[in-house]
């Protein structure tokens, strides 16, 4: 079995990173999500945490370009890139949005503590090095 030591993306103009988050027996997509290194977090937009069934707590209201938004809390897990090669968090906290303009935005908290981020401009790359994370070569039942 081959070992990776790292999870490469290709990216266009903006470093996309795929997500999957599941809920109990609910689970999405794979989600094109824009890695966001001036946020403190991930933040989804309501209809996802809709569709999750997640459970919100209300958090705080933040003034965006776009306006001031309600952000509430919740826990779900996530799976960071495809299924091929991809890490894992178990009911990590997140926040939701509720403006439903907004792509899934992957802040720093856990990415940038979790991964060496490497932007390969020239070559349209994003490279994620755990740090601290086991990469896996499938998904588990259910995800």
């Amino acid at each position: 079995m081959k070992t990776v030591n790292e999870l490469i993306f290709d990216y266009q103009d903006y470093p996309i990173i795929p997500v999957r988050f599941r809920n109990n027996d609910r689970k999405t997509p794979l989600i094109e999500s824009l890695l966001d290194s001036g946020g403190d977090f991930i933040v989804i937009p309501l209809p996802i945490a809709t569709f999750l069934g997640l459970k919100l707590e209300k958090a705080c209201d933040v003034d965006t370009a776009g306006g001031t938004a309600s952000l509430y809390k919740a826990k779900v897990d996530m799976a960071i890139g495809k299924e091929k090669y991809h890490t894992l968090y178990n009911q990590k906290e997140i926040h939701v949005s509720t403006r439903e303009d907004i792509p899934v935005l992957l802040g720093r908290n856990p990415l940038f503590e979790d991964y060496e981020i490497t932007f390969k401009k020239h070559i349209n790359q994003l490279v994620l090095s755990p740090l601290a994370r086991e990469i896996h070569s499938s998904y588990p039942p259910g995800f």
